[in-house]
């Protein structure tokens, strides 16, 4: 069984779902989760709910590290950590570094060129500056895949990942890695699982904590959409998914109301993999298969 080799950059504790996937590859016995960065807002807090995840699962070897707190020139940002609230009591650092996540990436990729998977499951302003501080970097990347757009039949539709922070996903996007695979809402929205099953299904270390972070989500909501543990599962299991090729572009706007969307036009020799469609009931099996 071949290992595969995973950075993380996550806004974790926003959305339930950057968690859900989290613990997933803890679990995940393919998974080489070398280390996890944060991203947009408060990215210590962020850093701290990682930091006990990985404590509930027994990974404390696993480098956590802060990075960037603001967009990079316009977006609504996500200031607010709403699912510290459940972790808050318990032990974690507070005294994390600013700023480290983007050296981190850049010297773990160049120690392993063209082994390592970057996973992004929140807004891009990380990958943007890693991007561009070393425009090297994406060639030694094995693959980027991140969740984020929405990509068929959209109607004006936007993407948190991209609305948050849309100059940092243009910038990323016109980087080339050697595969760049995007999982849109398209395809996200069709794994959904009602609250009351939720509880049923986590109640397994570390999905108990999850479960507690997740509380904090049910407040307002009643089912979790499983985004970003989609993306994390077809780093393992490519086939929960149907594929089309092609570009995407990141119109840019200053005005608020015109920020955040994203352009698919499907082309066999575009530069972008765009997930288009899902197997549900097997996505569901593979993950809760660790747990």
């Amino acid at each position: 069984m071949n290992s595969i080799p995973v950075l993380l950059d996550t806004d974790i504790a926003s959305d339930i779902d950057d968690a859900v996937a989290l613990a997933y590859l803890l679990k995940q016995p393919r998974c080489e989760l070398l280390g996890i960065t944060t991203v947009s807002g408060d990215v210590q807090k962020r850093a701290a709910c990682c930091q006990v995840l990985c404590q509930a699962a027994g990974r404390e070897d696993i480098a956590i590290h802060c990075g960037t707190s603001d967009v990079l020139l316009c977006g609504q940002g996500q200031p607010n950590v709403p699912h510290y609230d459940a972790i808050a009591k318990r032990p974690h650092r507070k005294n994390w570094p600013q700023n480290t996540a983007v050296e981190f990436m850049r010297q773990t990729i160049r120690l392993r060129p063209g082994e390592i998977t970057l996973l992004s499951i929140g807004p891009m302003a990380n990958v943007a500056l890693l991007f561009a501080l070393d425009p090297e970097i994406p060639s030694l990347l094995k693959q980027w895949v991140s969740m984020s757009g929405y990509f068929f039949n959209p109607e004006n539709q936007r993407e948190w990942n991209i609305l948050i922070d849309p100059i940092a996903a243009a910038m990323a996007h016109r980087a080339r890695p050697q595969r760049h695979l995007s999982v849109g809402l398209d395809v996200t929205l069709q794994c959904q699982m009602p609250a009351e099953l939720v509880r049923q299904k986590f109640a397994a270390s570390p999905l108990n904590l999850v479960l507690e972070m997740a509380e904090v989500w049910f407040t307002n909501a009643k089912t979790i959409t499983f985004h970003d543990p989609l993306a994390a599962a077809l780093l393992f299991e490519p086939d929960l998914c149907g594929y089309e090729q092609g570009q995407i572009e990141i119109p840019l706007a200053l005005e608020a109301d015109r920020q955040g969307r994203t352009v698919f036009t499907a082309r066999a020799d575009g530069p972008h993999t765009v997930a288009k469609t899902v197997n549900r009931d097997g996505f569901f099996q593979e993950y809760f298969r660790y747990f």
